[in-house]
């Protein structure tokens, strides 16, 4: 099991093993039209990009990875613990038209629908059971890792779907490593009142600041709702900028990845 990057020209992304058997792909910044801050595959649609640009974006990434941008399905972020079961009539919500309620997860076990979740330092997590044939997608900023979104996703396939915990995989993808994720006392108390003593392990003390590993603090929530089977990638964010979008290194002034996973079914 593990990470792989995947680069097809100048286009480049990641994919996981655990999730074989789905399109789905971590972005890069690499492949894409945008110019200037955005340069080059912005896939935000609130970054001030032209929309055109954005649209062929999600079409070279698509192209390559297996889907449509028309089946796209997006969440609006708040960092909460909120999960949308969605399905083909949400296909488009985003990308075409309004999301109109926000949420930071999405489950569904139709085919052809592209969950898309964004991040620019923030965990994102992909899930998949091949047995029922279900997937989820979830953005976990240190709130979201607190409230264990994660855990939470796997838990609402299994009861809109009837998966097992046991047969979900899962991969977290690119995200703020612990060598970058500098915090004050608010974030590592979150992580205890949520995990207890076992968030110590992946809570770094350094004088009077602390270093946090969301990484291993969503597998935690991911293992604790009985899934097991969990790809985790090594790149940290903030320790490669001009690979990743860090909003912890440039604020606002920035792009969007994307993670993003689909059933693959009969073309639409």
């Amino acid at each position: 099991m593990g990470v792989h990057v995947i680069r097809k020209g100048a286009l480049d992304y990641l994919t996981a093993d655990t999730l074989e058997g789905t399109a789905h792909c971590f972005s890069t910044r690499y492949g894409g039209v945008s110019k200037g801050i955005l340069a080059s595959l912005n896939l935000g649609v609130h970054r001030g990009d032209e929309p055109d640009n954005v649209l062929e974006n999600y079409r070279i990434l698509g192209s390559t990875v297996g889907f449509r941008p028309e089946d796209t399905v997006f969440t609006r972020q708040i960092h909460s613990d909120l999960i949308d079961r969605v399905g083909r009539e949400d296909c488009g919500r985003g990308l075409f038209r309004p999301v109109d309620h926000p949420c930071d997860g999405l489950v569904t076990n139709e085919p052809n629908v592209v969950l898309t979740v964004f991040s620019a330092d923030c965990t994102p997590v992909l899930l998949y059971d091949p047995v029922v044939g279900a997937i989820g997608a979830v953005h976990a900023g240190w709130r979201g890792t607190a409230a264990q979104i994660a855990g939470k996703a796997a838990r609402r396939m299994c009861e809109e779907f009837g998966c097992q915990p046991e047969h979900i995989r899962a991969a977290i993808g690119p995200c703020i490593s612990q060598c970058c994720f500098e915090t004050d006392a608010d974030v590592p108390e979150a992580m205890r009142a949520a995990f207890g003593d076992e968030a110590n392990a992946a809570i770094r003390p350094v004088g009077q600041k602390y270093y946090v590993n969301l990484k291993e603090l969503n597998a935690l929530a991911l293992r604790r709702a009985g899934v097991n089977q969990i790809d985790v990638a090594a790149e940290c964010t903030a320790c490669d900028p001009d690979r990743f979008w860090s909003h912890r290194r440039v604020g606002g002034e920035r792009g969007s990845l994307a993670a993003m996973i689909m059933l693959k079914g009969e073309t639409v």
